[in-house]
């Protein structure tokens, strides 16, 4: 088996290249009789795309779907344990219990902190996914889970609590990180963004089902000790438990199984979910053979890479890529976003909303609004493209922190009340326009730009980054809060706005690309002004084979 996966291999094309003769004219029709003699390109894709697209409605499409929303469920643990850990914090039976402070201290920025610790040690991890798959990774990441929350809820001293809720994050990071990577690996490239950046919008279904949980376990149940906060808790369990149960149904990443020399499965799962069941589709053949061709030289995963980490910069292109990887993880962490999202309770209470109740409502109302907003997103994704969005989210962060700021030095230096009104809607604000840009991107981008041989690695660089920033805004959050106010809010202000420069000199589009297509772009002197212009050559085409269907029709 091996011996025919070599040979298979000398036999691939070179990798996708956007040829310069295509960038200049301005018509350049791509014959598809014979996909197989074709060299895999970008011309190619986007001549397959404009006249032979596949169904998204069929058979293999609405597998894909299914499959896709049970992979969903572990972004939803992940937002219901944010979701809770910031709402039970707003229980006086919790913080009485466990002898915290309500307006939070050291020990509550621990508490909370705890969850980065032990996501960046899991994050140590996640090149296991080369070893034995993507789908036993978040087998093994959920389960840890189910056991980490069976000792958080029994917790009778803050010490068992945080040491639960340090085994919650570090088997959640297997899951967290193992998940989007499948979900990148196995989806069409036209609608990858769709599908993997939807994972990251059900990080909001758990944190409604969180904050409804808290809400109405403290409505009914504040006057019976502590089960309005252990409940939760132990719902807690739910989504991995379901996860656990299924995962291990479902196929392996195709990219993962290529470079195992499992071919003929990988083709088959292209076959059933990229071309709804039509093994003769020249998209099937042109995956394969770009699948094949990044493999090449490239040895099977073992224990002993945990300690070789020079895939992640051994040519300008993959430091290039690593940069990016590692930028959007610190951005998406470190926008403003964790401050309001953990700690708005307190922030209510700055501005005079102290009843429990409604900041709960308001909690589950931030939720819904999230999860609205980043559902359309991520659609909005694969139709503006990647730059556009992060870009035009950025600046409407920078807008609605700026007025936040307003609102509360109104309210704290004036005490005006219109003021705090102001600030509470454009808190609101800032987080519809976060989860519309950020929020489908922030575990799909980092896997995106980063090569086949690369992922697995730089998604624990993913998961290493998010847990530092998240680690310094939730553990620094309190106190800074408590001890400048508003000018946090002002910080913020001035990052996202070296943040909007960032992204337009540095941020490649990979809207519509696949990711053995990326190769090309990375490779260039330029790789932002590259995919730009590749998009536009890729726009091109698909007008010109349109046009010539047309008049052949």
């Amino acid at each position: 088996m091996a011996d025919e996966a070599r040979d298979t291999r000398t036999e691939v094309a070179p990798k996708a290249r956007p040829s310069q003769d295509t960038m200049e004219k301005p018509r350049h029709h791509v014959a598809l009789d014979d996909v197989d003699a074709t060299e895999p390109s970008l011309e190619t894709y986007a001549a397959i795309m404009a006249t032979n697209k596949p169904d998204p409605r069929g058979p293999g499409y609405i597998k894909l779907y299914l499959l896709a929303a049970t992979v969903f469920l572990c972004s939803t643990m992940n937002g219901f344990d944010t979701a809770l850990m910031g709402s039970i914090n707003a229980l006086p039976n919790y913080t009485e219990y466990f002898g915290l402070p309500a307006e939070g201290n050291a020990s509550t920025g621990i508490v909370f902190a705890i969850f980065q610790v032990g996501q960046m040690c899991g994050a140590l991890f996640t090149w296991m996914t080369d070893w034995y798959g993507r789908t036993w990774h978040m087998f093994f990441g959920c389960l840890g889970v189910v056991i980490g929350t069976i000792v958080t809820a029994l917790s009778t001293n803050l010490s068992m609590f945080i040491g639960g809720r340090f085994l919650i994050s570090f088997f959640a990071t297997f899951a967290h990180t193992a998940a989007p990577l499948y979900l990148v690996e196995i989806s069409p490239a036209a609608y990858r963004g769709t599908i993997a950046g939807t994972y990251n919008t059900f990080y909001n279904v758990g944190s409604i089902l969180a904050t409804s949980a808290v809400y109405g376990c403290h409505l009914h149940l504040a006057d019976q000790g502590d089960l309005d906060w252990r409940i939760p808790l132990w719902l807690q369990m739910v989504c991995p438990g379901i996860v656990c149960f299924i995962i291990k149904f479902f196929p392996e990443s195709p990219r993962y199984l290529i470079a195992n020399d499992r071919h003929e499965k990988a083709r088959a799962i292209l076959t059933k979910y990229h071309a709804n069941g039509d093994p003769s589709h020249p998209l099937v053949a042109l995956e394969m053979k770009e699948m094949l061709s990044s493999v090449q030289g490239v040895d099977k995963a073992t224990w002993k890479d945990l300690f070789d980490l020079r895939v992640l910069v051994e040519t300008r292109s993959s430091r290039y890529r690593l940069m990016l990887n590692v930028a959007f993880s610190w951005f998406g962490q470190f926008s403003g976003n964790n401050i309001i999202s953990y700690y708005l309770p307190l922030m209510l209470k700055g501005i005079g909303i102290t009843d429990t109740n409604t900041q709960l409502i308001l909690n589950i109302v931030y939720s819904v609004i999230g999860w609205v907003f980043s559902l359309g997103g991520a659609r909005l994704h694969d139709v503006v493209g990647r730059r556009k969005m992060l870009m035009g989210s950025t600046f409407g962060m920078i807008i609605c922190l700026a007025l936040v700021a307003a609102g509360a030095a109104g309210k704290v230096e004036y005490g005006n009340s219109a003021a705090a009104t102001v600030s509470i809607v454009f808190i609101f604000l800032f987080g519809a326009v976060f989860a519309t840009g950020y929020t489908p991107m922030q575990p799909t981008y980092p896997a995106e730009v980063v090569s086949n041989k690369m992922r697995a690695k730089a998604m624990g660089t993913f998961k290493l980054t998010a847990g530092a920033a998240g680690f310094l805004n939730t553990f620094v959050g309190p106190i800074a809060l408590s001890s400048i106010g508003y000018w946090f809010y002002v910080f913020f202000v001035f990052w996202d706005t070296f943040e909007l420069g960032f992204m337009y000199f540095f941020f490649v589009e990979t809207k519509g690309m696949t990711l053995e297509e990326l190769d090309a772009i990375f490779e260039a002197r330029n790789p932002r002004k590259a995919s730009v212009e590749a998009k536009k050559m890729q726009k091109r085409i698909i007008k010109d084979e349109r046009a010539a269907e047309g008049a052949n029709a």
